[in-house]
């Protein structure tokens, strides 16, 4: 049987390997591959997603009272808000607007899996910078990277997969090194974690004010606990984020999503009670695994970091066969989100059978 002809494919695009989500779990096991949050949506979540518009309506495509609930919140008009399907979409929508044939965009390595796919989906190039030796950013060799070909600049804090924060001292420095005509997006997806007192704060310390080219990205994903929603939003100037209006799907954002993500902004108070619970959690298992002898990073995030490097496939397999379903990394080390109290100790278990 002769193959079909089929249409052409960008070769980057056919090389490129798609985005390969944390392994899902069985009905026995603890799912610590995703960064989820492990506690069910609070009961005024649940109720507001009972009153969502009917599923034969569309939804807001601005999603004008989430991004009004936000404006008030942080102190900004609406339009210096834009909201979409997830942090993720706000990523690519701001790469698309600014990026292409012949660009560059500037990240570190190893951090979130998806940046790679950001620049080559654009046409554009993409350059990765190593993390230092402690699995922090490289601040200086990432302005250093900068050139006039350079559009964008992502700076993950907390690192996905590592962990590490990026300094106020650190991102103001940097700052100040990038063109004011480059594109600096500061991803603060796991931000509601952070206890590190000198980590940068974009939103706090309302770094877009001062520097235009900044866009702060968060997410409803992480510590809200509305994965499964799809919600991010991004602040920054209102002509920047037009560029992400005009390349996004339309209407990508549900009314559920919307509903569930204001919901969520005023059971704030309960919400920090949970991600406190987290927090003491991480504590606890970076302190495990370092007394064991692993050389775990300052995690500021829901996760764990464990470079395994070359054991990672054999340590991951062995969590695996415990159900504990961890997050590898091939040939770098494994990511273990913080998840239930009772996964906590049989995560230490399994790490100390290791060494």
């Amino acid at each position: 049987m002769t193959e079909p002809t089929l249409p052409r494919i960008r070769p980057e695009i056919a090389a490129l390997p798609p985005y390969r989500q944390g392994k899902q779990a069985g009905p026995d096991a603890f799912k610590l591959s995703s960064n989820e949050n492990p506690f069910e949506p609070l009961p005024s979540v649940l109720e507001a997603l009972q009153t969502t518009t009917p599923i034969n309506r569309y939804p807001d495509a601005s999603a004008a009272a989430l991004r009004a609930r936000l404006g008030e919140k942080y102190g900004v008009e609406p339009d210096a808000v834009h909201v979409a399907a997830g942090s993720v979409s706000i990523l690519h929508q701001l790469v698309l607007g600014t990026a292409s044939v012949g660009d560059e965009v500037v990240y570190a390595w190893r951090s979130f899996e998806a940046y790679p796919s950001l620049p080559l989906v654009a046409g554009a190039t993409g350059v990765q910078v190593p993390l230092t030796s402690g699995a922090r950013h490289d601040l200086d060799a990432m302005a250093d990277a900068v050139t006039e070909r350079t559009r964008v600049v992502i700076v993950c804090t907390p690192n996905n997969p590592t962990g590490p924060v990026v300094s106020s001292a650190e991102f103001a420095a940097f700052v100040a090194r990038v063109p004011q005509d480059v594109l600096i997006i500061l991803d603060e997806a796991y931000a509601e974690f952070v206890t590190a007192p000198d980590a940068v704060d974009g939103l706090g310390e309302r770094v877009f004010e001062r520097h235009p080219n900044v866009v702060v990205l968060r997410t409803f994903s992480k510590a809200y606990g509305l994965a499964g929603l799809r919600v991010g939003y991004a602040i920054g100037h209102p002509r920047v984020l037009d560029a992400a209006r005009t390349t996004g799907i339309p209407l990508s954002v549900t009314s559920a999503a919307e509903r569930a993500a204001i919901a969520s902004l005023d059971a704030e108070a309960e919400l920090r009670e949970r991600i406190s619970v987290i927090v003491e959690r991480r504590t606890r298992l970076i302190g495990g695994l370092r007394a064991q002898g692993w050389q775990v990073p300052d995690s500021q995030a829901n996760f764990v970091w464990l470079p395994a490097r070359e054991r990672t496939d054999e340590v991951a397999a062995a969590f695996d066969a415990a159900d504990l379903i961890v997050r590898p990394f091939s040939g770098d080390g494994i990511r273990i989100s913080v998840g239930e109290e009772e996964s906590i100790d049989r995560v230490l278990a399994v790490a100390k059978s290791l060494l």
